[in-house]
């Protein structure tokens, strides 16, 4: 058993060995001691032996420091608490404080940053990060399919937009429904067959894959099928607040109306809907779609949706702009209209790498990690900043106009989507601000000199190379 362990469970032990008077309220026959103490216990202990050991101070024999521990808090390195013994909140030195436990350490391993902040994180900032596998996992009929959330109940500070994993099983329907919100979506897994009509009566049929992406505003009833591959996918509400299970449903309306107010408007007989399923059919078991899409299209006097206004966007086909350390490619309004207020950049990062220090000028950040590990650090106005870290399946939010970077930490390509509430894809850049800047002034308020004002960018570099040894200390050095 390791000591820091052993400590807890010594002293937990010796409390539970107290003894407690016998009261009326003793257990039944067969137990021993009682519920509740005698009221001599309370205050001002008479007890001279009260234990000064074991010490709770975890020995350096009893644990280890990852590589990065050791060096001075303020550079921040991160620190891999992966593969060492009984991990400890140290940086920089023998002063900070250990941990006997009681703790889960899977928890301290995946959020060292958390544990083991940067000694240049200070003051107070809004939590930053969700784990979809920590919300509740909805399943549909039948095995279906599922679904999970977070919105503003698992991560107050992300007011603007909520997040929504969902999967369907190979043919499964998420039903006819209609949302509050407007739905962004990208295609993570698999294929789906998205069906639209408009309040114009246009109708919109398509097939999308990995990669690719539809948008319905407030609304606008659809529909969405998996091909015989079945699909997972993502979507983003734009209000912090939506959540899956406010959904309106087609199977809900029919339900929710008088019998006779449904017959009548559908003029037909009450029987037409005796063998309608009792409750919701959310995500349930379909009838394949046939291959040809083209058997599904039914078009009124409207016709159908024009190009200028598709509800998908094949964003797979898309090829990104590949720069030194990763590449991006952004999805907004200017090429996607329908999708009016919600702009998206796909990024990948290399091993080492970081998204520059940024901040966006009217839309929070909404970033869900698709491959990899990373860390980001909000900075907050005045003086406050938090480090949080990230592996596949999580959610981070970083409120406008908050500073904050993303770095690659693990030894495998970052892949993450940002996603903001605007009209097009933006941020400024703090290298190109200050390379854009006087020279002097830089130098007036860095303390810099010549040589590094020359070194600053005039065009936003977006994406910065770096070491894939994140405890190198000389930050000019790239991965070979």
């Amino acid at each position: 058993m390791r000591f820091s362990a052993a400590v807890s469970l010594l002293s937990i032990s010796h409390v539970l060995a107290l003894p407690a008077p016998q009261t009326s309220e003793s257990a039944s026959s067969g137990s021993s001691g009682s519920l509740r103490g005698s009221d001599a216990l309370a205050g001002y202990s008479a007890d001279e032996n009260v234990p000064i050991s074991p010490s709770t101070q975890v020995s350096p024999e009893d644990t280890e420091l990852a590589p990065g521990q050791s060096e001075d808090a303020d550079l921040g390195l991160y620190v891999d608490l992966s593969h060492v013994k009984n991990p400890q909140p140290i940086r920089g030195g023998d002063t900070s404080p250990t941990d006997p436990g009681i703790r889960t350490q899977e928890y301290d391993r995946l959020n060292s940053d958390l544990y083991i902040p940067p000694g240049t994180d200070t003051g107070s900032v809004p939590n930053s990060k969700w784990p979809f596998g920590l919300s509740h996992n909805r399943h549909g009929l039948a095995g279906a399919g599922w679904a999970r959330e977070q919105n503003v109940d698992q991560l107050p500070v992300a007011t603007a937009m909520a997040g929504v994993n969902m999967r369907l099983s190979p043919n499964a329907y998420r039903e006819l429904h209609w949302h509050k919100a407007g739905e962004w979506a990208l295609m993570l897994k698999g294929s789906v067959r998205v069906a639209v009509v408009t309040d114009e009566g246009q109708s919109f049929v398509d097939d999308v894959t990995e990669g690719d992406v539809w948008f319905f505003p407030a609304g606008i009833p659809h529909s969405l099928q998996a091909l015989e591959n079945g699909a997972e996918f993502l979507i983003i509400f734009d209000d912090g607040s939506a959540s899956e299970d406010g959904t309106f449903l087609l199977s809900e309306l029919i339900q929710r109306m008088p019998e006779s107010v449904v017959a009548k408007n559908f003029r037909t007989s009450v029987d037409t809907f005796k063998s309608q399923p009792e409750g919701q059919l959310w995500i349930f078991p379909g009838t394949p779609a046939p291959r040809d899409i083209e058997k599904q299209n039914v078009t009124g006097p409207a016709g159908l949706v024009p190009h200028q206004d598709a509800y998908t966007y094949h964003y797979s086909k898309q090829q990104p702009l590949k720069v030194p350390g990763g590449s991006v490619k952004i999805l907004d309004p200017l090429t996607f209209p329908i999708a009016k207020d919600i702009s998206a950049a796909l990024v990948t990062l290399e091993p080492g790498a970081m998204r520059e220090m940024h901040w966006h000028l009217k839309s929070d950040e909404w970033t869900y990690f698709i491959q990899g590990s990373a860390r980001l650090t909000v900075y907050a106005a005045p003086a406050s900043s938090r480090t949080f870290d990230f592996t596949a399946g999580d959610v981070g939010y970083v409120p406008v106009p908050n500073a904050h970077y993303i770095e690659n930490v693990g030894n495998e390509t970052l892949v993450f989507l940002e996603v903001l509430k605007d009209s097009h894809f933006n941020d400024v850049s703090v290298n190109q601000w200050l390379g854009l800047t006087p020279g002097q002034i830089v130098k007036d308020h860095l303390k810099v000199d010549d040589a590094f004002v020359d070194s600053l960018p005039k065009v936003k570099p977006l994406i910065l190379p770096g070491n894939p040894n994140l405890t190198t200390t000389n930050f000019t050095e790239e991965a070979s």
